[in-house]
């Protein structure tokens, strides 16, 4: 049984930073692409960020230079560092873990397994 859990979402003023970490369990961690993904009231949910099994990274633009995705495959940890957040960063944060022999790319059907979210809200 696949299980992602997010965590570290929360309220902050803009310019701050927040954390996020997503805990994976039931599957070879390693072998799948892993991204972060968000959804804001009455918009469509994006996909933020990516990393390959190979350490490999990517950035939609809106996010380029403020996030980063990294991961601790010891303890099957991701994490999405969120620097600089703006108003417009406000949004359910979703972690998902890919299927495998898709290419890494940060569109929604790559990813097979979703997080239950965590909520990130960042005041003006």
């Amino acid at each position: 049984q696949v299980q992602l859990v997010e965590s570290g979402g929360g309220s902050v003023q803009a310019g701050g930073s927040l954390r996020l970490s997503c805990a994976a369990s039931g599957y070879t961690y390693r072998a799948r692409c892993m991204g972060w993904f968000r959804q804001a009231p009455g918009k469509e949910r994006e996909g933020l960020a990516i990393i390959a099994s190979d350490g490999q990274t990517n950035y939609v633009d809106s996010v380029k230079g403020r996030f980063t995705i990294s991961q601790e495959n010891a303890r099957n940890t991701l994490y999405l560092q969120m620097n600089s957040l703006e108003p417009e960063d406000t949004a359910m944060y979703y972690c998902a873990a890919g299927r495998p022999y898709m290419p890494c790319t940060p569109h929604e059907n790559v990813f097979a397994y979703w997080g239950q979210g965590t909520q990130v809200t960042v005041s003006s």
